[in-house]
């Protein structure tokens, strides 16, 4: 998502016109439609101000890389047709399992 998409979302989250959010931050109409557009990134201090107008926050988080999940997805893709059939089905039998054993307490 680009900052622009940001700037948007959390101004229609607040309910707020572009120019009503203009006079919040001190800028114009034009500069919030920029922004809005695309046209003009925002730096990410002025991204967080604008949300910040808006009463909510911006918050970023650091986090390690983990590809965990598109290695699954490719180990997947070496699978044939009828392998992937056969893995569904036992996960489909896991989950019935543990439904039961819920039901059964």
């Amino acid at each position: 998502m680009r900052g622009g998409q940001l700037i948007r979302e959390a101004r229609r989250r607040a309910q707020l016109t572009q120019a009503e959010l203009a006079r919040r931050t001190g800028t114009t109409q034009s500069g919030i439609a920029r922004w809005e557009a695309n046209r003009v990134s925002p730096t990410l201090e002025t991204l967080t101000e604008v949300v910040r107008a808006c009463d909510l926050d911006l918050v970023v988080h650091l986090q390690p890389n983990d590809d965990h999940d598109w290695t699954l997805v490719e180990a997947k893709q070496q699978l044939t047709a009828h392998q992937r059939l056969e893995d569904l089905e036992s996960m489909v039998e896991l989950v019935n399992e543990g439904r039961a054993a819920l039901r059964n307490g």
